[in-house]
């Protein structure tokens, strides 16, 4: 896993939209797209609900994004 899919999975789960988080990252949203996927199939776990305009965490993915919060804070203390 790498750091990068960590941050863009923070933004998506901040945004609470891929193709804005997409916007955001300077990245188009198919890759933006695949990246989770791929994450998402690394983990062996779904880490998103995915509704028409809207995306939000299951509980898999808010058990993540409190280690990737924290593994962003020890990056940034060091």
């Amino acid at each position: 896993m790498e750091l990068r899919v960590l941050n863009y999975f923070l933004m998506i789960a901040r945004e609470e939209n891929i193709t804005r988080a997409a916007n955001l990252l300077h990245i188009s949203q198919p890759t933006l797209s695949r990246q989770i996927a791929n994450l998402e199939e690394e983990l062996g776990t779904k880490l998103f609900v995915r509704q028409s305009h809207k995306i939000t965490l299951t509980e898999d993915g808010m058990l993540l994004r409190r280690r990737a919060e924290e593994m962003r804070q020890i990056e940034r203390q060091n």
